[in-house]
C-alpha cells in the first residue's frame, strides 16, 4: 500500500499568533527594511553626487558664456559705455546672470568680492563661488589686457536638497511595495515546508505512522523531511515491535494461566484422585512459579529507567560470584545432559557492582543458555580481569555451544521480544524478556555487555563491570 504524502494541508490545530510572531510577518518587515535602507543608502551617496554635478554643470556652462562674452568685448571695453555692451549686458540678466565690466582695475558698479577685482586686474581669470550682493553665486571672471575683465555670477540653485528628497517619495513607496510583494513571496516559500513539517508532526502525534513529508531543495528543508521521516520509521518500527512484545508476553502469561485454571477445575470437579492431588500440586507450583518470574521480569523492566531503582554497589570478588553460580548450575545443566565448565583466573578478580543484581545477571544468561543448549554441548562460565590493573575491572562470559546467532540477530538480541518474535515456533525460546533485563541492569550498574559468536560453536554474551574505585585511591 502506498504512503500518504503531505501537501500543504493547513495544520489540525491552527494557533493564532500576535502581529510580528509568524514567519510570513517577519519576512515582509526584513524586506521592506532593507528595500528602506537601501534607498535611504542611495539618497545618502547619490544626493550630494548629484547636486555636486549640477553646480559642476552651471559652472561650466557660466565659464563658457564669460569666455565668449570676453571675446565680444575684448575690443569694445576702452571704447567706454556701448550699446552692443548693453545689449550683452541685458541678455545675460534675462538669463539670470549678473555681468560686471572691469576697466584699468576699476568695476563698473559694486557687489564684487575685491579679491576676484584684483585677480581680473592681475590678468589672472577666475573660477570660484563667492558671496556677490550678499548672495553665494558663482563666479567666473575673464581677465583682458591692460587690467580690463569680464566677471560673470549667477546666484547659486538653493533648495537642491529639498527637491532631491522630496523626489525619493516615489522610490520610496516603490521600495516598500516591492519589499512587501517580495517578503510575502519569500516567507510563503520559506513557510510551506514548515507548515508541512507541522502537519506531519501534528498527524505524528495523532497516531498516523503512515505520513511522509516529501523531501525537497533547499538542504535544510530536505534535512527536516528526512529527520521527520526517519522519526515516523522508527516510530512505527518500534510501535511494531511493542505489539508483539505484549502479543508474546501475553502468550506467555496465558499458557501458566492455562494450566493453572486447568488444574483448579479438576480438583474443584473432583477429577483429580487423592494419589493425584500432590503431582497436581507440584505443576500448579511451578507455573506459578513461572508466572512469578515473567511478572518480576515484567516489573524490573519497567523500573529499570526510574531513578528509585534499587542498587546497593560494594566490591565484589567476581571470580567467587563465578564459583557460586557453579554450584548451582552444575547441577541442572547435568540434569539435561550439558556440560557446564567454569573458567576463573587464580586469584580474584574485583569489580564495584550490586552482587545481588550481577548474579541475576549471571543467572539470565545461563538460563537463556540452558534453554536452547542440546544435550551433550557445553555451557561455560569465564571470568576474567579487564587489565594489568586491578582496579581495571573485570569481565564476564557466557557462553554455549548451541544454535548461536547469525549476524542479524546481534543486532537485535537486547531488544526486548525480538529474538522471541524470530525463532517462536523454530526453536525452543523464551518470553523475550531475560536479554533485555540483562542488558538494562549492566547498563544501569555503569558496566556494558555485547553479543557474539562463540568458539563453542553458539552465543556469547560479554559483559564488562568497572573496577573498585577505593583500589584505584589506594594504589594511587
Amino acid at each position: 500500500m502506498a504512503l500518504p504524502v503531505i501537501g500543504a494541508q493547513p495544520p489540525t490545530a491552527p494557533r493564532h499568533s500576535r502581529f510580528g510572531r509568524t514567519l510570513t510577518t517577519r519576512a515582509v518587515l526584513v524586506t521592506c527594511a532593507v528595500a528602506l535602507v537601501s534607498v535611504l543608502v542611495t539618497a545618502i551617496v547619490a544626493v550630494p553626487l548629484a547636486i555636486r554635478g549640477v553646480e559642476r554643470r552651471d559652472q561650466e556652462a557660466l565659464a563658457a558664456q564669460a569666455r565668449l562674452a570676453a571675446e565680444v568685448l575684448r575690443t569694445r571695453l576702452d571704447r567706454g559705455r556701448t550699446a552692443d555692451e548693453e545689449r550683452l549686458i541685458q541678455q545675460l540678466r534675462a538669463q539670470g546672470i549678473d555681468a560686471y565690466l572691469i576697466r584699468r582695475g576699476a568695476v563698473d558698479r559694486p557687489g564684487l568680492p575685491p579679491r576676484v577685482v584684483q585677480r581680473i586686474e592681475q590678468g589672472r581669470n577666475v573660477s570660484v563661488r563667492r558671496p556677490v550682493n550678499g548672495r553665494r553665486a558663482l563666479v567666473e571672471g575673464r581677465a583682458l589686457p591692460g587690467g580690463n575683465g569680464v566677471v560673470l555670477s549667477r546666484a547659486s540653485t538653493t533648495g537642491l536638497w529639498r527637491q532631491v528628497l522630496l523626489s525619493l517619495w516615489l522610490p520610496l513607496v516603490a521600495g516598500l511595495a516591492a519589499g512587501v510583494v517580495a517578503g510575502l513571496l519569500l516567507a510563503r516559500w520559506l513557510a510551506r515546508p514548515i507548515r508541512v513539517a507541522a502537519t506531519a508532526a501534528a498527524r505524528l502525534r495523532a497516531g498516523d505512522r503512515a505520513v511522509r513529508v516529501p523531501v525537497e531543495p533547499p538542504d535544510e528543508v530536505a534535512d527536516l523531511a528526512e529527520a521527520l521521516n526517519g522519526l515516523a520509521a522508527a516510530l512505527a518500527t518500534s510501535e511494531g515491535r511493542q505489539r508483539e512484545f505484549l502479543l508474546s508476553v501475553s502468550h506467555e502469561l496465558r499458557t501458566p494461566l492455562t494450566a493453572i485454571r486447568g488444574y483448579a477445575e479438576a480438583l474443584a470437579d473432583g477429577v483429580i484422585d487423592a494419589d493425584g492431588t500432590a503431582g497436581t500440586g507440584r505443576t500448579v507450583l511451578a507455573q506459578a512459579q513461572h508466572l512469578d518470574r515473567l511478572i518480576g521480569d515484567l516489573l524490573a523492566l519497567a523500573r529499570l529507567e526510574a531513578a528509585d531503582f534499587p542498587l546497593e554497589p560494594v566490591p565484589v570478588d567476581l571470580a567467587r560470584l563465578a564459583v557460586d553460580a557453579e554450584a548451582t548450575w552444575s547441577g541442572r545443566c547435568a540434569a539435561v545432559g550439558v556440560l557446564f565448565r567454569l573458567e576463573t583466573p587464580s586469584g580474584p578478580v574485583s569489580v564495584y557492582t550490586d552482587p545481588g543484581r550481577i548474579r541475576q545477571v549471571v543467572d539470565g544468561l545461563l538460563e537463556n543458555a540452558l534453554r536452547v543448549v542440546p544435550p551433550g554441548a557445553p555451557v561455560v562460565l569465564a571470568v576474567r580481569a579487564a587489565g594489568a590493573d586491578p582496579a581495571a575491572g573485570g569481565v564476564l562470559e557466557v557462553r554455549d555451544g548451541g544454535p548461536g546467532f547469525t549476524d542479524d540477530d546481534l543486532a537485535v538480541a537486547f531488544e526486548r521480544g525480538a529474538l522471541h518474535q524470530r525463532y517462536r515456533g523454530v526453536r525452543k525460546v523464551g518470553s523475550g524478556l531475560g536479554l533485555a533485563l540483562a542488558a538494562g541492569l549492566v547498563r544501569r550498574l555503569g558496566g556494558e555487555i555485547a553479543a557474539g559468536h562463540a568458539p563453542e560453536g553458539g552465543a556469547a554474551f560479554t559483559v564488562r563491570l568497572p573496577g573498585d574505585p577505593y583500589q584505584t585511591r589506594t594504589s594511587a
